[in-house]
């Protein structure tokens, strides 16, 4: 990795961090929206590591209970690792409005990854300039609750 991918990602680690505590501290009264949008912590399962790992992010479009979250890493050539981590274990963590939720998060197809650009780009413009930015096809994450417990098992 270069020094400047180093910078890049210790930069993300710590202001990721910082929001988190804030946002933790403050019960979500801090943090819990940017740009319009609400903001939630994306906890995986690392790929490698086998540990827990939280992220704060952007949720452009809700449709129900399923939210939809973008992989841009802020324009980054690099997909971020929460996606890395996403694709290796889909089972994720969702914590918003002091609530945690178990969810499933899969990567948009390319027809509904199309859809849903389109609408994410019309909440959060700036989606298109990091676009640009990437070189790589920024991917669209749909994240949708998992059954119960008690009826995820049922025959």
């Amino acid at each position: 990795m270069t020094l400047s991918a180093r910078a890049v990602d210790g930069g993300f680690r710590l202001l990721n961090g910082l929001h988190r505590a804030l946002w933790r501290l403050s019960g979500g009264r801090v943090g819990s929206r940017a740009y319009g949008l609400d903001m939630v912590e994306l906890t995986t399962i690392g790929r490698r590591s086998g540990r827990a790992h939280s992220t704060m992010l952007l949720v452009p479009l809700r449709d129900g209970e399923r939210l939809v979250v973008v992989a841009s890493k802020g324009g980054d050539v690099r997909d971020p690792d929460w996606f890395k981590n996403v694709v290796a274990d889909p089972r994720v963590y969702l914590r918003e409005r002091g609530r945690v939720r178990a969810m499933e998060a899969r990567v948009a197809s390319p027809v509904e990854r199309e859809r849903l650009w389109v609408r994410a780009v019309d909440r959060y413009p700036h989606y298109e300039r990091y676009q640009r930015r990437a070189g790589r096809e920024i991917p669209v994450v749909v994240l949708a609750p998992t059954a119960p417990a008690s009826s995820r098992h049922r025959v």
